[in-house]
């Protein structure tokens, strides 16, 4: 990880009535924590920056080797951008009702904030920043360390930008017995520290070969497919998606910098993101969209059906239709959007999605997608949504409780937050959870890549292992360069 001097760009150094303004809100937050025995409180403002920032370049340049970081970007969405460094205060739980637990700490917090906005800032303030993992207590494997099955951050700084808006909110979670004066002085010396340049480019060396293998042989996969197939056609279940995981070992350690710079060049219609955790960090572009909500209003996408891309434009288009006119993928699709709708239903006012499906295309690989966006009855906030979608049978399965204990049983691998939500909330409730999908956890010269495919009745298992190496191939040509 980058490690900076305290030497900084001047252009985020806090000015005298923004340092003013952070220790008034600091100190109004311990006078409010010292009114409730072992009460915490959020304190936070926010301040505007030139429209030129690169949050993503600026957490890069700046972030110190212990600590915890965030970057989540969907670019072709009006350069929509997030990115965090720090931590105010560190939400985790496990278990069933792991969601409902940090979204309890985070909406506290939220509806106690003394935060000080500045004028025309969009989309800033303080967030809670994290993911959690696909199981209810997953992640219990040694790589997945500091990934626990719900985490959020809230940073002590964070960069937002949506157009041409960017601000910076500084946050500190305090006490009675906090000093605000100190607090104060070490986010304004943070802010004074921070630097931005141009993400690190990816630069191999031809010279050093990468390595990669599977944690499973290709036969293993292919059983388990068939397996599953078995199970369903006896009727247990609908569908099941089963997952494989491939390292890649390097001679050199990896760049998270440079693979998330060309991660969101190469697939600016995904949601890049990175979370850094102590030695390793996860990093994707999901093209999976598990909730975005805004006001009374939420979204999310079922994708579920999948074929490659190809360079020749008439091929391309051809691939895309066979997956149309495809049963096996049109059933795949309908089981995740019957879900979907059926969970919204009970929170909203209505629920609405198209009869038809679209074609979705990534760099690599084309998608059955359904947008599907329901008007809230009740102020239910993002983690909330997140906790009653997640997981939805695109990456679970069809009934969910039975395909639940089936799943690592056939994998035979720790998920940690492969296919979790990852993403961020902020103090109305708003935010936006895509799932870990086409991601990687690297960590030194090691990086372990995720891939799964849905299984349904008629599934071959040899077509399915052939579907996980084009999901595989988002990530495998920029780590194994």
């Amino acid at each position: 990880m980058t490690t900076t001097s305290s030497k900084g760009d001047q252009a985020f150094a806090l000015t005298g009535d923004d340092k003013e303004r952070l220790l008034l809100q600091i100190t109004a937050a311990i006078k409010e924590a010292r009114r409730v025995q072992g009460a915490e409180v959020l304190a936070a403002i926010s301040v505007v920056l030139p429209a030129a920032t690169d949050p993503s370049a600026v957490i890069a340049a700046s972030r110190r080797s212990d600590e915890a970081w965030f970057c989540f970007e969907q670019p072709e969405r009006d350069h929509a951008a997030l990115a965090a460094l720090g931590c105010a205060k560190l939400i985790e739980a496990a278990g069933a009702d792991r969601f409902a637990q940090a979204a309890a700490i985070w909406n506290g917090l939220a509806r106690s904030a003394h935060f000080d906005g500045a004028d025309g800032i969009v989309g800033g303030g303080p967030v809670a920043v994290g993911g959690f993992a696909f199981a209810d207590d997953g992640g219990k494997a040694p790589q997945w360390l500091g990934f626990a099955p719900a985490s959020l951050i809230v940073p002590e700084l964070s960069i937002s930008r949506r157009g041409s808006d960017v601000s910076m909110t500084f946050s500190a979670v305090v006490t009675a017995d906090d000093d605000a004066l100190q607090i104060a002085e070490r986010l304004s010396d943070r802010a004074a520290s921070l630097q931005q340049r141009p993400l690190a480019m990816l630069d191999p060396d031809p010279s050093q070969q990468s390595s990669v293998v599977g944690t499973m042989p290709p036969e293993h996969y292919e059983q388990a497919v068939a397996r599953a197939v078995s199970l369903i056609d006896a009727g247990e279940l609908e569908k099941i998606v089963l997952a494989r995981e491939v390292q890649i070992h390097s001679a050199q350690p990896f760049s998270v910098d440079a693979i998330f710079g060309v991660l969101r060049e190469a697939f600016s219609g995904c949601h890049v993101f990175a979370v850094g955790r102590g030695e390793q960090t996860l990093i994707a572009a999901s093209p999976e969209l598990l909730v975005r909500r805004e006001g009374m209003r939420a979204a999310t996408l079922a994708l579920a059906g999948s074929t490659r891309r190809s360079a020749d434009p008439a091929v391309d288009s051809h691939l895309g239709e066979q997956l149309l006119r495809s049963a096996k993928d049109r059933e795949e699709q309908q089981i995740v959007v019957r879900r979907i709708v059926q969970t919204l239903q009970p929170l909203s006012v209505w629920v609405t999605a198209p009869d038809e499906p679209v074609i979705a295309q990534m760099a690599n690989i084309q998608h059955l997608a359904t947008p599907i966006r329901a008007q809230l009855r009740d102020q239910v906030g993002a983690i909330e949504l997140a906790g009653a979608l997640h997981p939805t049978p695109a990456v679970g399965g069809e009934p969910h409780d039975v395909a639940a204990p089936l799943i690592p049983a056939l994998e035979g691998l720790d998920r940690g937050w492969y296919a979790g939500p990852v993403g961020w909330t902020d103090l109305n409730g708003d935010g936006e959870f895509c799932v870990a999908l086409r991601c990687a956890l690297v960590g030194g010269n090691i990086a372990r890549c995720y891939a799964g495919v849905g299984v349904v009745s008629g599934s071959d298992p040899a077509a399915e292992l052939a579907e996980t190496e084009v999901k595989l191939a988002a990530l495998l040509p920029v780590l194994a360069s």
